[in-house]
């Protein structure tokens, strides 16, 4: 676990890279890719809704309010970054790593 990119933004949030896979039989988190944490979304990859999907999965499989959790990069991109507040970098990669199974 100790593979994934975790670190702290200006305003204390921490920022993660995902490797999203929209259009997926469900969402769940499928492992680590590189340094990304690897989640495959149910929503299909048109209009945002893979994006709004990835947030609140990732807010509610880290058991966090869905505005604690939001896209800061990639947009249109299968590669994203995500900015997770209320969690200190150990507190977060202990929750991954439950996710992860690892």
């Amino acid at each position: 676990m100790t593979s994934l990119a975790l670190r702290v933004d200006a305003q204390g949030g921490v920022l993660l890279k995902v490797a999203a896979r929209p259009g997926a039989s469900r969402s769940a988190v499928q492992g680590v890719a590189g340094d990304a944490l690897k989640v495959a979304v149910q929503a299909p990859p048109e209009k945002g809704k893979a994006n709004d999907e990835l947030v609140r999965f990732l807010a509610r499989a880290l058991g966090l309010r869905r505005a604690q959790v939001t896209l800061v990069r990639g947009e249109a991109s299968r590669d994203k970054v995500v900015r997770v507040e209320g969690l200190e970098v150990e507190a977060l990669r202990e929750r991954l790593a439950g996710l992860v199974g690892a």
